[in-house]
């Protein structure tokens, strides 16, 4: 009992103990802390007093300063205003002296508009007044000669040209008789050796093609059950397929040189195959249309090898090749064209010019021909353009439209393909003519020469090559028919077309006559 007495005072002791200690430690603490809060307080009520100190400072010193600047800016802006105001002075000034300038610069227009306006009224009344008087001059003119103005102007010239022909006549027979023999003597010998080195034979080409048969049973086989064959074949080529009583023989007919060689080919091997029915038709069609393309891109490169151009752009090749199958009269265009850049690069070669450039006109100057019935134009225009599209010099556009005078020749060698061009075609049998159109031209060349002044009678011979004009020899003489002659060849190459040379000769013959008895 009295232990556990012990025990509950030394618990009750431990306690007091305990909270009378902890009350001592916490208000030593309080005590610690509200003297260290006391001197945080003063320090910080120092550190506000010197803030709050330097602050006014400080603003002091901004306002003095914000007063400087704002004082400078007010300088500045009175300075600007000072200066804007004089300009906007000057620029007011200089308009009053523009407006002043402007208003005495319509006076002065007003004042030239009036003298302008009573010049033409003053010019106008002397006008009336001279057509008054040449009305006048005329009529007393006309009352003492008996004839008009106009007669007597047609009668003046008239005397004039009748006193001044002859010897205009004369003088021009003399300069011609001066130069014509040298330069036709040298004109001849050119022409002649170009054409002796260079002669090739020609075979004139028509509208037409016939293909050999093995038998007559290929023709029905060729119309098929109700024509249905041959309307294929004729609708795929464009090209007409005539079998009439020929034996073994058909006829292919298409003013196309190119979709006939299609043709032909596809029906060589529609009979060699055996098997001709509407598809059979279109695949050897085919075949043969690759066949031909093929033909043409070598044909072009064949020409270029035998004329020895190069760098022409693939494309012209091909166009070149297209000319294999190109006809013009009858003559073979690919044919004429190697002909006329041969000729060409020789009459260069005589005459000490370009002949690579003469060569390539030549070889070029009918390339229009290979689509000119695609686009619509002269195939010298459409060539131009095709050449030019691919990169050909100035000179040679030149020389494919100067060959037919669509333009004047800018160089030498333009006139030498012209020349080379006429040289190909006027050979005996290069080209064949439409009856038609050759009667035409011979009527027209008789009909330009009738209508000259005392020409009796005209006559064109040698298939239109030459025109013979039969005058009045008691009205002309040597001199005046010289100068005919010039005219007519003049107005013939201004309004017709003709292959080569075509000769003007004028004849005055007197003959007299007397019978003895």
């Amino acid at each position: 009992m009295e232990f556990l007495l012990y025990i509950v005072f030394l618990v009750v002791g431990i306690a007091l103990g305990f909270y009378i200690g902890t009350k001592i430690g916490t208000k030593r603490a309080k005590e610690s802390i509200e003297a260290k809060l006391k001197a945080a307080k003063e320090d910080a009520e120092s550190i506000i007093k010197n803030a709050e100190k330097e602050a006014a400072e400080t603003k002091k010193k901004m306002i003095i300063e914000a007063r400087e600047e704002a004082h400078q800016i007010r300088e500045e802006i009175e300075k600007e205003k000072k200066r804007r105001e004089e300009e906007i002075k000057q620029m007011e000034e200089r308009v009053l002296k523009r407006d002043e300038m402007l208003s005495k610069r319509e006076e002065l227009i007003d004042k030239r508009e009036n003298y302008v306006e009573n010049l033409k009224i003053e010019l106008e009344a002397r006008s009336k007044d001279i057509e008054q008087k040449e009305k006048e001059i005329q009529q007393r003119f006309i009352q003492l000669a008996g004839i008009t103005h106009e007669q007597a102007k047609e009668l003046v010239l008239q005397e004039a040209r009748e006193k001044y022909e002859n010897e205009v006549a004369k003088i021009f027979a003399q300069i011609k008789s001066r130069y014509e023999d040298e330069s036709d003597k040298y004109a001849k010998k050119v022409i002649a050796d170009a054409i002796q080195r260079y002669a090739p034979e020609y075979v004139n080409e028509v509208t037409i093609s016939t293909v050999a048969l093995p038998n007559d049973d290929m023709k029905g086989r060729l119309i098929g059950r109700e024509g249905r064959n041959i309307r294929t074949f004729e609708k795929i080529t464009g090209v007409d397929l005539i079998i009439d009583d020929t034996p073994e023989m058909v006829t292919l007919s298409s003013f196309n040189p190119l979709r006939r060689e299609i043709a032909r080919r596809t029906i060589e091997k529609l009979v060699q195959d055996g098997r001709i029915h509407p598809a059979r038709i279109e695949e050897m069609y085919e075949k043969s249309k690759v066949e031909v393309e093929k033909e043409i891109k070598e044909a072009g490169q064949e020409a270029v090898i035998t004329v020895g151009v190069g760098g022409l752009h693939p494309e012209i090749l091909k166009l070149l090749g297209r000319l294999r199958f190109r006809t013009s009269y009858g003559q073979n265009v690919l044919a004429h064209s190697i002909e006329v850049a041969q000729i060409a690069g020789l009459l260069a070669s005589e005459l000490g010019l370009n002949v690579d450039k003469a060569k390539r006109g030549g070889l070029l100057h009918d390339i229009g021909k290979a689509i000119d019935h695609e686009v619509e134009g002269s195939h010298t225009i459409i060539g131009a353009e095709v050449i030019k599209r691919y990169g050909e010099s100035d000179e040679i556009i030149n020389m494919i439209m100067a060959h037919h005078g669509e333009e004047e020749p800018i160089t030498a060698e333009a006139a030498i393909v012209a020349a080379a061009d006429a040289i190909s075609a006027a050979r005996p049998g290069a080209r064949r003519e439409d009856v038609e159109n050759y009667i035409k031209r011979l009527m027209k060349l008789e009909e330009i020469a009738r209508s000259y002044k005392y020409v009796e009678n005209a006559y064109a011979i040698q298939a239109g090559r030459e025109i013979r004009v039969i005058v009045q020899p008691d009205k002309t003489d040597d001199a005046t028919i010289e100068k005919m002659a010039h005219d007519i060849s003049v107005r013939i190459e201004n309004e017709l077309q003709y292959p080569g040379v075509l000769k003007v000769v004028v004849i005055r013959e007197k003959r007299s006559v007397s019978y003895a008895k």
